[in-house]
C-alpha cells in the first residue's frame, strides 16, 4: 500500500465536525443509509461538478451515533479540478452540506500525508451524568445518564491500571485480520463545573468498541458494582467479558487527531502499517 499520490492528482486535507445522531456512522453503507462519508462525497461531487465520486480516507471511522469535533480526512483530486475550485470550495460545501456536518478547513496536504496512517494519536471524550434528575435536555444528545452515584476517585484508580501498551482484546469487538494491540496513553476522569463527568481517552489508535467498553467498565467501578481491580483483571484475561457493557454511542465524541511534523509523515505511515506485537507474543495481523 503506497502513500504516493497518483500523477496529476493533489491530496487535500479536510478538517471537519459532525453531530452523529442522524448518521449511520462514518463509512458508506449499502442500502442508501445516511453516513458522514456519503454526505461529504456527494456534496464534493456536486459542488465541483465532477463526473465521478472521489473517495475520502478518514483518521478514525466512527460508529453510528458517535460525534466528532476534530475529525480529519483526505481526498485525492485532479490537479485541474483542485485549481478551479480551491478558493471557493469551503463556502460551496457549507452551502450544500446539511447543518449537522461542517467542514472547517480544506487545504493541500504535505507530502506523505495520510489522514489514517499518519496519525500518531486520537483523543476521544465520553460524557456522562449521575445527576438523579437525569440529563440536561439541551445536552441529551451528547451526555449519557447513569442512574447511580459515581465515585470519581475509584474510576481514576481503575483507569491507571489500563494505561500503556496491551492487547485490548477484552475490550474490543474483533475484526478478521486486525490486531487488538494498542497503546493507551490517557484515560482520565474529571467532573466538570456542570456536574457532568468527562472521560478523556487518548491512544495511538483504537479498535472497534474499545472506548465505549472501557467507559462501561469504569462506570461499573464508579457505582460500586465492581472493585477497582476488576477492569485490569479483565484486560489481563484477554477475552471478552459479558459483564463489560458497551455504553451507548451518543456520549462519545472524537475530539482531536494528532500528526507528527511533516518530515516524519512517511516514516509514521510505515510504522502504522507494521504488524504489532507485545514482548514475547505474536501479532494478530492487520494494520491499526
Amino acid at each position: 500500500m503506497s502513500d504516493e499520490v497518483e500523477p496529476g492528482f493533489v491530496r487535500v486535507r479536510l478538517d471537519l465536525t459532525y453531530d452523529g445522531r442522524d448518521f449511520r456512522g462514518w463509512a458508506k453503507q449499502a442500502g442508501g443509509q445516511r453516513t458522514v462519508q456519503g454526505d461529504i462525497e456527494d456534496a464534493l461531487r456536486t459542488v465541483t461538478r465532477a463526473d465521478r465520486t472521489y473517495e475520502l480516507t478518514v483518521a478514525g471511522r466512527t460508529d453510528s451515533g458517535v460525534h466528532a469535533r476534530g475529525q480529519v480526512a483526505h481526498v485525492d483530486l485532479p490537479e485541474a479540478l483542485w485549481a478551479e475550485h480551491r478558493e471557493k470550495l469551503l463556502r460551496r460545501l457549507a452551502g450544500r452540506l446539511a447543518h449537522d456536518v461542517r467542514i472547517w478547513r480544506v487545504a493541500e496536504a504535505p507530502a506523505g500525508f495520510n489522514a489514517r496512517f499518519s496519525a500518531i494519536w486520537r483523543r476521544y471524550a465520553y460524557r456522562v451524568t449521575d445527576n438523579p434528575g437525569g440529563v440536561d435536555p439541551l445536552l441529551r444528545g451528547h451526555v449519557l445518564w447513569h442512574d447511580w452515584p459515581l465515585d470519581l476517585d475509584a474510576m481514576n484508580a481503575a483507569a491507571e491500571r489500563l494505561l500503556g501498551e496491551h492487547d485490548f482484546a477484552a475490550y474490543c469487538k474483533r475484526r478478521e485480520g486486525a490486531t487488538t494491540i494498542r497503546t493507551l496513553q490517557t484515560l482520565r476522569w474529571e467532573r466538570l463545573e456542570s456536574g457532568v463527568l468527562q472521560a478523556t481517552v487518548k491512544a495511538d489508535a483504537f479498535c472497534h468498541n474499545m472506548v465505549r467498553s472501557l467507559v462501561g467498565a469504569m462506570l461499573f467501578v464508579g457505582d460500586g458494582h465492581r472493585p477497582v481491580e476488576w477492569p485490569g483483571k479483565v484486560l489481563a484475561a484477554g477475552v471478552r467479558d459479558s459483564a463489560v457493557h458497551v455504553v451507548r454511542p451518543h456520549g462519545l465524541t472524537l475530539e482531536e487527531v494528532g500528526y507528527p511534523a511533516d518530515e516524519l509523515l512517511a516514516a509514521r505511515n510505515l510504522e502504522a502499517r507494521n504488524r504489532r506485537t507485545l514482548p514475547g507474543g505474536s501479532a494478530t495481523g492487520g494494520c491499526c
